[in-house]
């Protein structure tokens, strides 16, 4: 494995792993053979990430509160398991799809559009089986933790923004921003989150004898029963982790050499007290097919109005830099309060520029409303 000979090269004491795609192939796997430090779940463990079904399975087993569910591997079954639900309905490719494996659909043709679609082959491997589960109403919450498979370290909770307009319109993305807020969950959700939804699902994960360490990402609806878990990821999630880090406070690394050294229980987190937000800047097209190689100004004049500008969907082209992907820039601030925050990670983001920029203008307005 080409990470796991470069980090012999380089002689890296940590290695920290972003992306889900190589904790599902097994990079972790990999390192630990070799005794090298890693931050991250093992191959069998991700599957909470890589598969829509093995982590629905985890969670009933576990009794974690969640979505009513079917799996389906055929065209014929999944209309069948259409009949047990209304509408709308969430229909989810089974594997990794890039953020664009979950579709709400409104109506019957368009569920049986979206399945056929799925099964059909436009997401590939991702798309052969598939989960069908009632829609869930409520506000959607992303809860992080850190755990080294005994100790849990929780983050402060986040919101992000899935679909690609204002108003939680058009198809969904990978996330069009967010924000962080401690307000977003109360102690006794928080009490819930950890006891009714993480424990569990790191306790069947153990008694499996694929314990689980690293980040555990819970998507949660919090619905009038109380939170219910949408999914979960075994990763920082984008751009959740943007807002949470402008918050924490201390040394990262040395949370993260405790994780990998399994004594988690040593560290703790601090955290500034005041809200941050993350803009997403998008490329021209996203998230159908995007266009690339736009030059890409106001770096300067965004960060001395307070921002930290995240890069993900860029390269240096010469003496400039340009896009190279969907999801460009994450805009990042804080403030004394929400709409503070809110005002100046806007003010930040209109220094920026590229041709065929787009962004959400509603980011953090949900939680405006709510306080």
């Amino acid at each position: 494995m080409e990470y796991l000979a470069l980090a012999k090269s380089l002689a890296v004491d940590l290695t920290v792993v972003g992306p889900e795609a190589p904790l599902v192939d097994g990079i972790v796997d990999a390192f630990l053979a070799e005794n090298k430090l890693i931050v991250g779940p093992t191959a069998a463990a991700a599957q909470m990430e890589g598969s829509k079904s093995f982590s629905k399975q985890v969670m009933a087993e576990g009794g974690v509160p969640t979505a009513r569910f079917v799996e389906v591997f055929t065209s014929d079954d999944a209309l069948a398991a259409l009949a047990q639900f209304t509408y709308p309905v969430v229909i989810k490719a089974d594997g990794l799809a890039a953020g664009k494996g979950v579709v709400i659909a409104q109506t019957h043709p368009e569920a049986i559009e979206t399945i056929q679609q799925f099964l059909g082959g436009s997401l590939g491997e991702a798309g052969k089986k598939l989960v069908i589960e009632e829609f869930l109403t409520g506000e959607e919450v992303s809860f992080i933790v850190l755990t080294d498979g005994k100790s849990v370290l929780p983050t402060e909770p986040a919101q992000d923004h899935k679909t690609i307009f204002d108003g939680d319109l058009g198809p969904n993305t990978g996330g069009m921003g967010a924000y962080c807020d401690s307000r977003i969950l109360t102690a006794d959700q928080r009490a819930v989150v950890i006891n009714k939804i993480i424990q569990p699902t790191l306790d069947v994960l153990r008694h499996r004898g694929t314990p689980f360490s690293g980040f555990l990402f819970a998507g949660l609806m919090i619905t009038s029963e109380g939170p219910k878990t949408l999914e979960f990821n075994c990763r920082f999630g984008d751009p959740e982790t943007q807002p949470i880090l402008f918050r924490m406070e201390g040394d990262l690394g040395e949370v993260l050499l405790a994780l990998a050294q399994q004594r988690l229980h040593e560290v703790k987190l601090a955290w500034n007290p005041d809200p941050s937000i993350c803009v997403v800047l998008a490329a021209h097209g996203y998230p159908a097919k995007v266009r690339t190689g736009d030059v890409i100004t106001g770096f300067d004049l965004a960060e001395a109005a307070g921002a930290k500008v995240f890069h993900a969907g860029t390269k240096q082209s010469g003496v400039q830099i340009v896009t190279a992907g969907g999801r460009v820039l994450g805009v990042t601030t804080g403030g004394s309060t929400l709409q503070a925050a809110v005002d100046q990670c806007y003010k930040a983001a209109d220094h920026m520029h590229f041709d065929g920029m787009q962004m959400r203008r509603d980011i953090g307005q949900k939680g405006l409303k709510r306080w």
